[in-house]
């Protein structure tokens, strides 16, 4: 059995290799090529691709859902502010360099059974969100607040295909003018 650094080296790095080229784009062997980890060390730590990859989309949830609470918290002025803020933490990740859309959305577009494992891990990903805008909107006691989550969903999710297509000028400042605007009609 290896340190569970390597362990964690492999998962870090096979994350940037599939978020920049996709599922099944990515093989092992372009893993080993551009880590310079080998197969024997790749499979003594996963037992198999789809092993790496259920891991890689479990990192990927962890990481993802820590940052935007982390961003959120840190850029809300208020309880209030946090639901809207999601929206200026979603900005900063479109403007990073190594912005590739969404991990789960390229899963979920990969593996387009309902049943299958990456399929559901998107699904579980995308509802876990959900809950944690449903959350952001009772804290700010807003109107009708499963209305505002679903909304908040939908916004986000628009923003970032926006985003990846380069369809228009800051999409998420967009989706929060239009949260807003929804919000205030709630009133």
């Amino acid at each position: 059995m290896l340190r569970p650094s390597k362990k964690e080296e492999i998962l870090q790095k096979s994350l940037d290799i599939f978020y920049r080229n996709g599922f099944h784009a990515t093989g092992v062997d372009l893993i080993v090529k551009e880590t310079g980890i080998s197969k024997t060390t790749i499979y003594a730590n996963f037992k198999n691709k789809e092993a790496l990859i259920a891991a890689v989309l479990e990192r990927r949830d962890e990481n993802f859902s820590c940052w935007l609470e982390q961003r959120v918290n840190h850029l809300a002025q208020s309880e209030q502010d946090k639901i809207y803020c999601v929206f200026d933490a979603l900005e900063e990740w479109f403007n990073e360099p190594a912005f590739s859309s969404c991990m789960f959305i390229k899963a979920s577009s990969e593996f387009q059974e309902r049943d299958n494992t990456f399929y559901m891990q998107s699904v579980q990903h995308k509802l876990k969100l959900k809950d944690y805008f449903l959350n952001l909107v009772k804290l700010a006691q807003l109107p009708n607040p499963e209305l505002v989550a679903n909304t908040v969903v939908m916004l986000k999710e628009g923003a970032i295909i926006s985003a990846h297509l380069s369809l228009m000028p800051h999409p998420a400042a967009h989706a929060k003018t239009m949260l807003k605007e929804l919000v205030s009609n709630l009133k």
